[in-house]
């Protein structure tokens, strides 16, 4: 099931790059809201038990598992916005 990412929490706010540590997210199914660590999407994501998307002014993206020197992390599919759609979310 995939699920909307409405926010995020970054180390540094103000760095349009730095590194998400937390999302919330809107189960579809109900509307439930949750916030779980970048780690938790990342495991859901790998055990298909959870998909996730952004949706801003109606272009919606899929949140993908990444990987940069060694460490994975997750962002939008390629949406061509620079910062992706994940990272320009507001801070929860």
């Amino acid at each position: 099931m995939a699920n909307k990412v409405t926010c995020i929490n970054k180390i540094d706010r103000n760095s349009a790059y730095e590194r998400i540590t937390h999302i919330w997210w809107i189960k579809d199914s109900d509307g439930w809201r949750f916030k779980i660590t970048q780690q938790e999407a990342i495991d859901y994501m790998k055990s298909k038990t959870a998909y996730f998307y952004t949706d801003i002014n109606w272009d919606r993206a899929d949140v993908i598992i990444a990987s940069r020197n060694g460490r994975e992390y997750i962002k939008t599919e390629n949406d061509w916005d620079e910062p992706n759609n994940l990272l320009s979310l507001p801070e929860c």
